[in-house]
Order: structure tokens, then C-alpha cells, then sequence
């Protein structure tokens, strides 16, 4: 009987160096899944918690990468952006086709909403959102709040989502003559969400009308807030120009923000997927 209890040994040990080898793998920073290679950057700038969360998976369907912003000021920041990813990667993760991916994108954000509201209680609290889903060479989003998505193609980005802030009802007013230019810039509103999950007033998420051709040697970009806020586009583009793999550019501009140092640095979380 020796010789058996020497396999089962060895077959619970190799077990058990899989399972090891396997959590280090999903633990590191880059990895490529399916021709799409991920990297990930994070900074909890000045804030005193990271109201940030993200998460990136793949299935037969596709991959999935989300980013959401627990709104600052807010409680219940953290908790809210947590439930938003937690449960899109869970939905996720139970699809069988690719069919219906808008249909998953707004049945996500309403049970996100649903749970969110839930847990606050009457509380303040919320979070952004963004996120993507990468199946073949076809780009499908879903976006709420002001973190965005873009397209690096060709030396130059490519704006994805809009921003559901109050900025976009001030340039219509700018439009019909109800105030100037200058006092839409200078607006105290201006960057006010006026859509996000864990609102009473939530209805729907930004979704795309048809899915978006990607090509090799694309980067898709998801952004917190603090990213856009911190670097300008050039500066962003600089980053990508200098190449290196997604992870490389991510801990770039990570780098690039922690050495300027604001005193005002708002949480910043990015994701880029390099398209193969």
C-alpha cells in the first residue's frame, strides 16, 4: 500500500503548487489572456481610502474590464464601487453567449443600483462606472458617471463615453445663449454627476448603439476621474508613445501623477487592454 499513499502524496502536493502558481499568476500586474494582454495602475493620490475598484476576467464570451469610482465626499464610496464591480464580473461570468451583451451591461447597472441603494440605507454614497467588453475584435461598453474610455489607435485617442456630468447641460445652455462660455468654465456645478449608481434617480447607463471595430495594435483605456484630472491628454499620449507592454504605461502614468504630487489628488485607477 506504500506506493499509494506515495501518489496520493504527490498528487495533492502538485495540486496544491497549481493552486499556488495559479493566485501568483492573477496576483501580478500584466498578464494576456486570449491575444489581450492587461496591465493595471493605481494610486490612492491624497484621499485617505481608495474609493476605487476595478477588476478584469475572460470567458468564452470575452473579456471583461470595469472600473468604478466610489463618488468622493460620499460614505459609503468604497462599499458602493466594490458591489458595482463585484456584481458586473458576476453577471458576467454566467453568460453563455454573446447575443445580448447591451441587455447584460443595463441588467448589471440596475441590480448595481438595486444593491447599492439597499446597503446605504438613505446614506449618501455611489459610484461611477465603466466598462468594457472586448469579444473578437468588436468593443462593447457600458458607461455611467464621469471615469472614461478611450481608444489609443495610430498616435492618438479616441473617446469612447461621454461624461454625465453637469458640464454637458452647461455647453447646451452655452449653446442656446442662456450664459456665456466663460461662466459655463468657471461653474461651480460644472463637474457635478447628475448619473451615477446608488442615485434614486438612476435609470439607465451610457451604451454603445453598435459595437466598435478594434484593431491590432489598438489600447483600450479605462480611467478613473483622477487620471483625466491629473494628466492632459498630451501627456497621456506621450506615456503611450513610448510603448512597452500595458503594464509598463499603466505604472507610467501612476508615477508620472504620485511625482506631481498635488495636494488635491483624487483616487486614479487605469486599465489598458493591448489589443493583439
Amino acid at each position: 500500500m506504500q506506493p499509494y499513499f506515495v501518489v496520493c502524496g504527490a498528487a495533492v502536493l502538485f495540486a496544491v503548487l497549481l493552486i499556488i502558481r495559479i493566485r501568483l499568476t492573477r496576483s501580478s500586474g500584466s498578464r494576456t489572456v486570449s491575444g489581450i494582454e492587461i496591465g493595471n495602475g493605481q494610486t490612492i493620490g491624497s484621499r485617505s481610502e481608495q474609493d476605487d475598484y476595478f477588476s478584469s476576467m475572460t470567458t468564452p464570451v470575452g473579456t471583461l474590464a470595469v472600473v468604478a469610482d466610489g463618488i468622493s465626499g460620499l460614505a459609503n464610496g468604497r462599499m458602493s464601487s466594490t458591489l458595482a464591480v463585484t456584481t458586473f464580473t458576476k453577471a458576467f461570468a454566467k453568460l453563455e453567449d454573446a447575443t445580448n451583451l447591451n441587455g447584460y451591461f443595463a441588467e448589471a447597472a440596475t441590480q448595481s443600483n438595486r444593491g447599492i441603494l439597499q446597503n446605504l440605507n438613505g446614506q449618501g454614497g455611489g459610484t461611477t462606472l465603466a466598462a468594457v467588453i472586448v469579444c473578437g475584435y468588436q468593443l462593447y461598453y457600458g458607461a455611467v458617471g464621469d471615469s472614461l474610455i478611450t481608444i489609443y489607435r495610430n498616435g492618438h485617442f479616441q473617446t469612447v463615453n461621454s461624461k454625465h456630468t453637469a458640464e454637458t447641460l452647461l455647453e447646451e445652455r452655452v449653446l442656446a445663449g442662456q450664459m456665456t462660455s466663460e461662466e459655463a468654465k468657471t461653474s461651480p456645478v460644472r463637474n457635478q454627476l447628475v448619473n451615477y449608481l446608488g442615485y434614486e434617480g438612476f435609470e439607465s447607463m451610457e451604451l454603445g448603439n453598435a459595437p466598435i471595430r478594434l484593431y491590432s495594435g489598438d489600447y483600450v483605456l479605462l480611467c478613473s476621474d483622477g487620471i483625466q484630472e491629473a494628466l492632459t491628454e498630451i501627456e497621456q499620449e506621450e506615456i503611450m508613445r513610448k510603448g512597452g507592454t500595458p503594464q509598463e504605461m499603466a505604472d507610467a502614468m501612476i508615477d508620472t501623477i504620485n511625482d506631481k504630487g498635488f495636494k488635491s489628488q483624487d483616487n486614479a485607477t487605469v486599465l489598458i487592454l493591448a489589443i493583439g
